[in-house]
Order: structure tokens, then C-alpha cells, then sequence
């Protein structure tokens, strides 16, 4: 029986029109009544999850969020971090300077000031759009080497941003875990941050074995945690490299796939539509 089951946001939970179906939210209700706890595994900010969150109504002390891609992993009811792996400034520099010299642009997250950027670009606006942030445009070089950062990313046109991640010079995959969360957004983290570990915090402070636990998503940033899971799930839209790596394929975000699974594996259901 499954115990725990984290839904990646954008791309799987959500679908194109960045809602959540009735069926979906019916699925994970009944799952949740039954006892399985069912967690939100986002890249993005706490804030721009906390509308979905109360949607689904896990917002007790007894539910956890994973943010910023599994760098932060939070009680939701109490708001205490029970796991949290974060950049400082000096990595933030270093993600500049790169874009910089590769004609791209980069935004990053601080603790101290949000979402900054040395020069905003109309993917930075689309970050600021989603998670309903404002935006402060910062020269990076004048971060203390410590400041607190949580990511940095660059961001780029599909086609650059493709051309971009193959010039990646092999050693920044040894220093930052480096994921994919959309077509225009790359995303360096601490090594010790990804969805995979944010989502086996929440399973050893719940004692739950990852033979217990479904994730599902989407796109190379759900990789870690899709490989952790006991059953890992990619949806229909899915990248290819994420189809290859799970366990199964439900539909896509746009046909109630989320649900489709929940319905067959945590339900035991014959879901209709799969």
C-alpha cells in the first residue's frame, strides 16, 4: 500500500491552464481521507504554491511542502523547515558571470531580497507572473560571498538555453545539482538539494519507506525524485528522458493524469480514460 504520494506542480498537477481539475482534486481528497499523505513537489517559491495548497486544503500541521526544488522542505501548518540546503553568493556570481559570457540571461532567488536579477528578461517577468513576486533588478557583484541563496538559474529561449546547457563546462555538475524545470529555465542548487532528497526528508520524518511512495512528473528536475520512488510516474507531455526513467506513463496533465494514477495505485480503482 502506498503512503505517500508527491505531485509535481507545473506540467503535472496543473494543467495548461495552470488549474487543477475537478477529478484531480477529488482523487487526491479520497486519497488523503484514506490516510496517504500527499505532498506538492514544486521548483517554485512557497509563495507561489500557497493558493494550490489551500485549493487542496493541505495546510494542517500534519502536511509538508517540498519548494525550490527539494532546497527547502517545510511543515506547512507550523511553517518549521524540516530540511533546507541552500547557495550563498558566491555561486550566485559565478551563475552571472556564465550567462553573461554565454549571451543569456539569470534571475536567482535570495533569501534576504527574492527574486533579484542583474538585467530583467521576459522569463524573469513569467517567474514573477507565476509565483506572484516582485522583482528587484540587483548587480550580483555586489553579493557578500555569503549572502543567502537559495538558486540561481539561467534562462533562455529553448533552442539557447539547449545550446547553453552543452556548453556547460563538465565541473559545475560536480559543484551545483543542474535540472531542466522548463523549456527557458536551468537551475543550479546545492548538491544536496533536488526533489529526490526533499521528498525522502519527508519520508524519514514520517517513517515511510520509499517502497511506499509515488511521485510524479513531468520534467528532468523530477528525476531524482521519480528514481527515489517506489512507483515513479511520468505523465503523458512529459520530456522523453522522464518517460524512459519511470515506472509508468499516465496521461497527460491535460486529461486528469494525476488522478488516472492516484485512481489505479493509491485508490485501486479501474480508473476510466487510462
Amino acid at each position: 500500500m502506498y503512503k505517500l504520494i508527491a505531485l509535481d506542480m507545473d506540467g503535472t498537477l496543473l494543467n495548461s491552464q495552470k488549474q487543477i481539475s475537478p477529478r484531480t482534486k477529488l482523487a487526491i481528497a479520497e486519497a488523503r481521507e484514506q490516510g496517504i499523505q500527499v505532498v506538492l513537489a514544486s521548483g517554485r517559491p512557497i509563495d507561489g504554491m500557497r493558493s494550490k495548497l489551500e485549493e487542496l486544503n493541505i495546510q494542517s500541521n500534519d502536511d509538508y511542502v517540498l519548494y525550490y526544488n527539494g532546497s527547502m522542505v517545510a511543515n506547512v501548518g507550523t511553517g518549521e523547515i524540516i530540511y533546507q540546503q541552500i547557495l550563498d553568493g558566491r555561486s550566485a556570481k559565478m551563475v552571472a558571470r556564465l550567462a553573461n559570457e554565454m549571451g543569456v540571461n539569470t534571475h536567482a532567488f535570495s533569501q534576504i531580497h527574492g527574486l533579484i536579477t542583474p538585467k530583467i528578461s521576459q522569463f524573469t517577468e513569467v517567474e514573477a507572473q507565476i509565483n506572484g513576486l516582485t522583482i528587484t533588478e540587483m548587480d550580483f557583484e555586489l553579493l557578500e560571498d555569503d549572502h543567502p541563496i537559495i538558486k540561481a538559474m539561467i534562462v533562455a529561449e529553448p533552442e539557447l538555453l539547449t545550446r547553453t546547457i552543452e556548453s556547460l563546462p563538465a565541473e559545475l555538475h560536480e559543484q551545483y545539482t543542474i535540472v531542466q524545470s522548463a523549456p527557458f529555465f536551468l537551475e543550479f542548487l546545492n548538491t544536496k538539494s533536488n526533489k529526490g532528497v526533499g521528498v525522502k526528508a519527508i519520508a524519514d520524518h514520517l517513517n515511510i519507506p520509499a517502497s511506499q511512495v509515488i511521485c510524479m512528473g513531468d520534467a528532468e528536475n523530477d528525476h531524482h525524485m521519480l528514481n527515489y520512488a517506489g512507483l515513479g510516474i511520468a505523465m503523458a507531455n512529459a520530456m522523453e528522458e522522464t518517460k524512459r526513467i519511470a515506472d509508468y506513463i499516465t496521461l497527460s496533465n491535460d486529461e486528469d493524469g494525476v488522478a488516472v494514477a492516484i485512481e489505479k495505485f493509491a485508490l485501486n480503482k479501474t480508473p476510466c480514460g487510462a
